[in-house]
Parts: structure tokens; C-alpha cells; sequence
């Protein structure tokens, strides 16, 4: 008989999506649609029973998510934490009170696109981060693995990239995630993923490698092509 622990699931959705507008002047980026269902519903739709319960960090527009998603949202408890402006890795670290020493856990962005595999896949390793591989990755967060594809460094914009795996916005960790201090990026915010790498230093961290078909959700024309993509995809939601 297979004993399932219940894990609740940050999602970090405070941020403007400025590269996103003009879809986003009057629409926080979560709640963006492609294949008639919002980026969340997609999110939560594919959650396993494992996850029983989400913490949503809001702020940009954030009342249209609380009110879209409420104290329930597809079966799951929803709690809300006050987003910060000085990056998503402040709005996480509110939410430390919510969660038990060392107690396991997930991390999405709130416009994160995944499969229903991509998600089973991450969650059966203590510890995964979900990855894509990209011919030619200077311009974004690339992994450095060893032989057994863990995960040793995240290295930002690397003029020679150790690998062709770039880390996406999909984790699993644990609460120490909270007690370590993030880098400051060169734009003076605090990004969450410099706390998984400062995690992935000090734990076995693999590397989940997803579809790079669905990758890549930034602008109105990703949207578009990612609602395509779902409309012909009918696996989105399926196990494989």
C-alpha cells in the first residue's frame, strides 16, 4: 500500500509580467488563457495527490487572483502571502511561518506551463529541478550536472554554458529553502532561483528534463503559439 505525505506548493505570482503587456495592463499574468483555461487552472490541474495544499504569493493585481482562486482552488487549500517588489525570492521568504523545518516542498512560478509526465517526473526524486534543453543557451539560467545528472550550479548568462539544460520555474525542495540569503541580481531584485542553487550546493538536486515544445512562456506570441501547441496536444493533461 503506498503511504501518500501531503506537500503544499508556492506558487510565485506577484510579479507585473511587463514583457507580457499589453495582455497584462488590466490582467495579472496568471490568469493569462491558451486552450480556454488560465495559466493556473493548467498549473493546478495537473498537481498530484501529493499536493494538498498551494501558498500564492500575489501582488501585481493580486485581488483578481484571490478572487479568481479563493480558499479552494481544484480540490487544493489556498493560502495568500503579500508579494514584494524586491523580487520573488522576498515574497517567498513571507512565507516561511507556513511550513515545518525541513518539510518537503514545491515551488512553481505562476505562469510556469507543464505536463502532467513533466510534474510525476519531478516529483519522484526527494529533490528535482525541471530543465529544457536549448541549442544554444547564453541568455538564461544553465545547469551544470554531474555523470548522474545532478545538479551542481546554476549559472546565469554563461558566455561558455556547461550543459544545454536550462533550469525552468518548477522545484522540489525542502523549508531550508528559507533560511539562506539570495544574491541580488544586477537589476537590484531578488530572484528565487538563487536560492535553489545555494539548495542544489548542499543537496543532491536532479535534473528533470522536460518537453522544450510548451518551454518558454514570456510574450502575446508565446501565447498564442503555446495555445496552438495545446489545442494539438491533447497529452497536456494525460500520462503518458
Amino acid at each position: 500500500m503506498t503511504i501518500i505525505v501531503p506537500m503544499k506548493l508556492v506558487v510565485l505570482a506577484a510579479g507585473e509580467g511587463v514583457r507580457m503587456r499589453p495582455l497584462t495592463l488590466n490582467m495579472p499574468k496568471p490568469l493569462l488563457s491558451f486552450g480556454g483555461k488560465t495559466l493556473l487552472d493548467h498549473l493546478f490541474e495537473v498537481l498530484p495527490k501529493e499536493i494538498t495544499e498551494a501558498v500564492i504569493t500575489v501582488g501585481y493585481l493580486g485581488n483578481k487572483i484571490r478572487k479568481y482562486c479563493g480558499d479552494e482552488f481544484h480540490g487544493r487549500k489556498v493560502a495568500y502571502i503579500e508579494g514584494s517588489m524586491d523580487g520573488n525570492a522576498a515574497g517567498f521568504l513571507k512565507a516561511k511561518s507556513l511550513f515545518s523545518p525541513k518539510e518537503r516542498l514545491a515551488v512553481s512560478y505562476g505562469d510556469e506551463v507543464i505536463t502532467k509526465k513533466e510534474m510525476e517526473d519531478c516529483l519522484a526524486h526527494e529533490y528535482s529541478w525541471l530543465c529544457y534543453k536549448m541549442e544554444n543557451p547564453k541568455n538564461v539560467g544553465v545547469a551544470r550536472v554531474d555523470s548522474k545528472n545532478k545538479i551542481l550550479e546554476i549559472l546565469e548568462k554563461p558566455e561558455v554554458p556547461p550543459s544545454n539544460l536550462v533550469a525552468n520555474g518548477f522545484m522540489v525542495g525542502n523549508a531550508d529553502l528559507f533560511d539562506y540569503t539570495p544574491d541580488k541580481n544586477k537589476n537590484g531584485e531578488y530572484y528565487f532561483s538563487s536560492l535553489m542553487n545555494t539548495f542544489c550546493k548542499k543537496n543532491d538536486v536532479v535534473a528533470v528534463v522536460g518537453e522544450e515544445d510548451h518551454a518558454h512562456m514570456s510574450t502575446p506570441e508565446d501565447l498564442k503559439r503555446l495555445d496552438e501547441w495545446y489545442r494539438k496536444n491533447s497529452k497536456f493533461n494525460q500520462k503518458k
